[in-house]
């Protein structure tokens, strides 16, 4: 048997009267927060779900869900540090923190245009790469160094924080994110498309498209299982779902809306959300 994940917002702990949601009905309790992975990705928001909607797990639990879409909190630093989190983070015991960040900071600075500086932008100028680039020639190396180091510090800062708290050994679950087509599908009401019209503003060919987005995003798999090894416990509290292993049907690159399972550019369509639920479910069932 299975359940899923019971889902309240940050206002629905404390009752109007000043008691406290009854978290004792379930077995586990949760605190998430994150991007538009777990909260919103498309408009209107009933065009999908999210990953925590599709989450189907072997014992009864409830999420408190801190997540807002990157239309509204852009970085990972603003989300972990938001002061709502920060306070259920240190009122509570949880049985794990579920946390979906580094993707919005990752399109941001690939939205950099080639005007700034390599350091500021994760993508090369075409005077920066050779007449027939491969790849790895489509990126700036010390653009990726600036945006490793960011996500390096704010996830040490959120380690601090929570190790000052009642929450020092509760497991922590991090994702990577899934590979994806670029393509000039946004997410309705002016949001998106971002990368398709970042890869254009820099010149670069449109067969490197896939392959380059695929390398930033397999960067950024490698980059945050590295920090996982780092900032590791000897309890082990540090996890990461894989979600660049869960085969998802890729979108056309042509189409402007929905396809395969993706609902937007960036955004997972309701089965992919599904998919990747999939694969956190063990990583949820098997934590102490």
């Amino acid at each position: 048997m299975t359940y899923p994940l019971h889902l309240i917002s940050p206002n629905d702990v404390s009752t109007p009267d000043g008691g406290l949601y009854p978290f004792d009905l379930f077995q586990r309790r949760y605190l998430a927060q994150g991007d538009s992975w777990f909260s919103i990705g498309a408009l209107p928001p009933t065009a999908t779900s999210n990953l925590l909607m599709e989450m189907l797990l072997a014992r009864d639990a409830v999420a408190v869900n801190c997540a807002t879409p990157g239309a509204t909190l852009a970085h990972m630093t603003d989300r972990l540090g938001n002061p709502v989190f920060v306070k259920l983070l240190n009122q509570w015991k949880w049985d794990a923190l579920l946390i979906s960040g580094a993707g919005n900071d990752l399109i941001d600075a690939a939205q950099v245009g080639p005007d700034q500086p390599a350091a500021l932008r994760l993508l090369a100028t075409a005077a920066e790469r050779p007449a027939d680039p491969q790849p790895q020639d489509c990126l700036s190396a010390t653009g990726w160094a600036t945006y490793a180091g960011h996500i390096d510090q704010v996830l040490s800062e959120f380690l601090a924080l929570r190790a000052a708290g009642p929450n020092s050994a509760t497991p922590l679950v991090l994702h990577d994110y899934a590979f994806l087509t670029p393509r000039f599908a946004g997410a309705g009401a002016g949001f998106g498309p971002w990368l398709a019209p970042a890869l254009q503003a820099f010149a670069i060919p449109s067969a490197l498209w896939k392959p380059v987005a695929d390398l930033l995003l397999g960067q950024m798999g490698s980059m945050l299982r590295d920090l996982v090894t780092k900032y590791q416990d000897p309890a082990g509290s540090l996890h990461l779902v894989d979600s660049q292993t869960v085969p998802l049907d890729q979108a056309d690159p042509a189409s402007t809306g929905p396809s395969g399972d993706f609902v937007n550019e960036i955004h997972p369509a309701r089965s992919g959300y599904a998919k990747l639920a999939a694969a956190w479910a063990p990583v949820l069932d098997a934590l102490p």
